[in-house]
């Protein structure tokens, strides 16, 4: 079964008076690169919370964000007027001609002006950001076993194709032998005293030369094989891109062996779409 590396999911949720949101959204990539931005107040739990991406996402390019909002219209802020007060008393001394805006835009930022009240992550609100973590990852897997249904029937289609061109090549391999045959025969001709023996040697070494039946058998087997892994295994992504390795090789063999237009015509189209499965392998899990 295939899982496309691309996958989205989102969730959020209230934890007394926070709105709590998750996202979480990947790219294809050989290995996990995870890019995590949390709000200042889960910063201790950031750890974990990379663990368990990494854990369920596995591989790719993975972009998590997570938001928090206070919707509270309470306010902890507590602005220190006597001390701001004493503060511009103090700079007026030391610069009597700088002006009064200036001298508040100063003394807010000395030590205590402005406070607030300390605010520690509480075990509640922890357990509600876990369980919309965890909620976006079902939706983000759910997207990418989605993705990947549409993604194997596209493998699917290009294995065939594949398969269907190795057929037609069938028919022009005794038309292609002949021919070789047939060229070698019209240039010999023109010369005299022929050892027919070391001819039809030559004739011999030639055949086998140009014989592609092993290739067309381990290609065959290379497109089968292909074919299992994609249904039956998990996370296959690496194994198909070796197996597409395999199949590329023997298609080149193929071509280079092929010495008949026909043929040539046939392995292109295999190339082509052996470029479409490598392409869509990437994205594979």
């Amino acid at each position: 079964m295939i899982l496309s590396m691309t996958g989205f999911g989102r969730a959020e949720g209230i934890s007394n008076t926070r709105k709590i949101s998750v996202e979480i959204k990947s790219l294809n990539s050989k290995s996990f690169d995870l890019n995590l931005k949390v709000p200042m107040r889960y910063k201790e739990k950031e750890y974990e919370i990379r663990k368990i991406l990494n854990d369920s996402v596995m591989r790719g390019k993975v972009d998590c964000y997570i938001n928090v909002e206070n919707m509270s219209e309470t306010n902890d802020v507590k602005i220190n007027a006597e001390l701001i007060m004493a503060y511009m008393e103090q700079l007026r001394a030391v610069s009597p001609a700088t002006p009064e805006h200036e001298l508040l835009k100063m003394a807010v930022k000395m030590p205590d002006a402005v406070s607030s009240k300390p605010d520690e992550l509480e075990e509640n609100e922890w357990d509600m950001l876990l369980g919309l973590i965890k909620e976006a990852l079902v939706k983000f897997n759910e997207f990418r076993k989605t993705e990947g249904g549409i993604l194997q029937q596209e493998l699917s289609r290009n294995i065939q194709n594949i398969e269907n061109y190795l057929s037609q090549v069938i028919p022009y391999e005794k038309i292609r032998l002949d021919a070789v045959k047939e060229r070698y025969l019209k240039t010999l001709s023109e010369f005299q005293n022929i050892d027919e023996t070391r001819f039809y040697q030559e004739m011999a070494y030639y055949t086998e030369k140009l014989d592609i039946q092993e290739e067309k058998v381990r290609l065959a087997q290379h497109l089968k094989y292909y074919e299992e892994v994609m249904q039956t295994e998990d996370f296959n992504g690496k194994k198909l891109g070796f197996i597409g390795q395999e199949i590329g090789r023997e298609i080149n063999t193929l071509g280079s062996k092929a010495n008949h237009a026909e043929i040539q015509k046939l392995v292109v189209m295999m190339k082509d779409d052996l470029e479409k499965i490598k392409e869509q392998t990437l994205n594979v899990l």
